[in-house]
């Protein structure tokens, strides 16, 4: 088994448990589906341990105009219980006040965030706040949020996304992608004239084993499309 197969994974459940990933150096040879289930545990455990505090905020928070409340979660409760309380409010109230914070707080959020308890809340956000947001964290050089993200977002949403990245930010996302399955239909989204580019960033960047990466995960077919392969 590589390093470059269970890289990904010890990235991010380092992210998770807020600890460099060198503190996990000795995982490299365990199975990344573990890894993964792992993680899957980790974080609802983290989500989890204050669910019936979180379930009574949210109830309270129906008694507040929106405007308020979004304020109060800028300013009061910070990114990480807002991303908790994501988890269990409306979705239509959720997506609400989503739309009344600004982008640089909207991205502090989604670091913290568990998409899957959240998805019709990041559905519901307009496409150009998403895009803002994407954006912002390329801007941060985030890709672990970036990628946890691509799996609950349309496709009309992942382009328009993906139209913000460079080159090498779409290889570095790629790597982490918390679905690598979805990978394949990724690419496909991409333009054809694109994808000299994404071996270009490879070769200039000293990426190449994130490229390689990248193509063992797609169909003959898309890894037909990549020129000089």
């Amino acid at each position: 088994m590589s390093e470059f197969s269970t890289r990904p994974e010890i990235l991010k459940l380092a992210r998770v448990l807020s600890v460099g990933p060198e503190r996990f150096a000795y995982l490299e040879n365990v199975d990344p589906e573990d890894l993964k289930r792992l993680r899957g545990q980790v974080t609802d455990t983290l989500f989890d341990a204050n669910l019936a505090v979180l379930q009574r905020m949210a109830l309270a928070s129906r008694l507040l105009p929106v405007p308020l409340l979004a304020k109060i979660g800028e300013k009061v409760f910070g990114p990480l219980l807002c991303a908790r309380i994501a988890g269990v409010i409306d979705a239509s109230r959720g997506v609400d006040v989503a739309k009344r914070l600004p982008t640089g707080y909207l991205a502090d959020v989604a670091v913290e965030l568990d998409p899957r308890r959240a998805s019709a809340i990041i559905s519901g956000i307009p496409l150009k706040a998403v895009v803002d947001v994407a954006a912002e964290l390329t801007r941060r050089e985030d890709w672990i949020t970036i990628g946890r993200f691509v799996g609950h977002l349309a496709d009309r949403t992942v382009v328009a996304c993906l139209d913000v990245m460079p080159d090498v930010a779409l290889l570095q996302v790629a790597f982490v992608l918390d679905d690598k399955s979805r990978l394949d239909h990724v690419i496909g989204l991409l333009p054809p004239q694109r994808l000299p580019g994404v071996l270009r960033a490879a070769a200039d960047h000293d990426l190449m084993p994130l490229a390689e990466d990248l193509l063992a995960h797609l169909s003959p077919a898309h890894r037909a499309r990549f020129p000089l392969h």
